[in-house]
């Protein structure tokens, strides 16, 4: 399986952006999905977290409110939208799947929010 990860770029504090993830096969199939961030200096970090099946969503308390985790099956593409942008938002943005046997990352879309 491979994640193909989209969507980042520089933006305003404030602005928008919608981070892309799609799959090489069935979303459905993966027991969960998540995007991390790793901000220069420190270490990856949960950001948001979907259960493709049956859709529950979870969020670290930083972007609660601001960011939304959404699904396209059709597609095998998974979305974050992330609004209200804060400085402390910048990083890698990892895409990540889990399945009953294995782990799955994609390569990483950089989010650069300036103030």
């Amino acid at each position: 399986v491979q994640l193909q990860a989209s969507g980042g770029g520089l933006v305003q504090a404030g602005g928008s952006l919608r981070l892309s993830c799609t799959a090489s096969g069935s979303i459905v199939s993966f027991a969960a999905m998540a995007w991390y961030r790793q901000a220069p200096g420190k270490q990856r970090e949960l950001v948001a977290g979907i259960m493709p099946g049956g859709g529950i969503t979870g969020y670290a308390d930083s972007v609660k409110g601001r960011f939304a985790f959404s699904t396209d099956n059709a597609r095998n593409t998974v979305y974050l939208q992330m609004n209200s942008l804060k400085p402390e938002d910048t990083g890698v943005y990892y895409c990540y799947a889990r399945s009953i046997r294995s782990d799955f990352w994609g390569q990483g879309t950089l989010v650069t929010v300036s103030s």
